[in-house]
Order: structure tokens, then C-alpha cells, then sequence
């Protein structure tokens, strides 16, 4: 039996709640100083957007986008304790806003989504390398818009991400063993 690990939502409507979820190999929910730094980054375009948490896991990325005012969510996630965990957060916050799929991303981003998002979290296992290949399918199926904001965390060690040609960076900060990048996306 996996132990319970916590997660704080910073601000917001939720503000101080915990969020329990298991310890998964591979899970690492964004720390609070980080987060408390990419929702300022995101301060004034989260009211009212789409997101995307592709790799949720804890799901402290959508939880805390929604808690400050973000109008819906899509979270994506494969382990199946972790997806238990975010259905037992989403119904102890009465978050009907958040929608959660059990889902491989990188199949799931071989579709083309129904309308764009306005911001995308990025945020998968270090180990899996997935960054350069996640960011090329989101550009290539039609994931984002003009003006898009995509989230990455990845390891400061080993940063393997080559970004699309069209994506700007407009923030970016390092923490210990973590390198985040906010980009913006730009109409090719």
C-alpha cells in the first residue's frame, strides 16, 4: 500500500486545502514556491482560461488553476492510483470545472482537440523524456492558439527540451534540481 503524500493549494478560493495523493514512482507535484512563481507569471490570464494538465498527477498544477479562476480543466493522467487520488480531490473540492481523463498523453495528443486551450501544463516524469516530443504534438495537432501559455518543468540536470520554433520564451527560473520555462505561442 502506497503512503499518502500532501499538497497545499496556495491561493484562491481553495486557498490552505490539502490535496492527498499516493506515492507513485515517477509522480512530483510542483513544489509551492514554484507554483506560487508560475501563477504569478500567470496572474493576468488565468481568469477565464482553458487548461490543460497533461501529466496531473497530483494534480496540484489544475487544482491550483482552478482555485484562482481558471473557467475549466482537462487533467490527464495514466497511474491509476494517482487518477483515484484526483477523483477523491475533485469531489472533496466540488470541483466541477475540472474534467479528468485516464489517458497516455502522447496517444491522447495524436487527436486534435475539439477547440484550443489557453494554457497548458507540462510537467512529466524527468526521467521519461518526453518534453521535445509532448511540445512538437501540441503544436502539430492544433492543441494551441495565437497567444497560447505552455508550462514546462523539467530537471535542471538534464534538460532535453527543444521547443518549437514558434514558441517564445517569456519567463523562465531555475530551483534546486528544477528549471521551469513559461512560452508563449506565436502564429508560424
Amino acid at each position: 500500500m502506497s503512503t499518502k503524500q500532501r499538497v497545499r493549494i496556495i491561493a484562491g478560493k481553495w486557498r490552505s486545502r490539502l490535496l492527498t495523493f499516493p506515492e507513485v514512482d515517477g509522480l512530483r507535484p510542483t513544489g509551492d514556491r514554484i507554483r506560487e512563481t508560475v501563477f504569478n507569471w500567470l496572474a493576468p490570464t488565468i481568469g477565464g482560461a482553458r487548461c490543460l494538465d497533461l501529466f496531473s498527477g497530483s494534480g496540484a498544477l489544475c487544482f491550483e488553476a482552478l482555485s484562482r479562476g481558471a473557467r475549466d480543466c482537462l487533467a490527464l493522467e495514466q497511474n491509476s492510483q494517482a487518477l483515484t487520488a484526483l477523483n477523491q480531490n475533485k469531489a472533496l473540492l466540488d470541483a466541477s470545472a475540472l474534467t479528468i481523463k485516464r489517458a497516455d498523453t502522447l496517444a491522447y495528443l495524436g487527436n486534435s482537440p475539439d477547440q484550443p486551450f489557453d494554457i497548458v501544463f507540462v510537467d512529466p516524469p524527468f526521467q521519461a523524456n518526453l518534453l521535445t516530443q509532448v511540445c512538437a504534438l501540441l503544436e502539430q495537432n492544433h492543441w494551441l492558439k495565437d497567444g497560447s501559455l505552455i508550462y514546462c518543468e523539467l530537471s535542471s540536470r538534464h534538460n532535453q527540451l527543444l521547443a518549437p520554433a514558434n514558441w517564445r520564451v517569456e519567463r523562465s527560473k531555475s530551483a534546486g534540481e528544477v528549471s521551469y520555462i513559461l512560452y508563449s505561442r506565436i502564429e508560424p
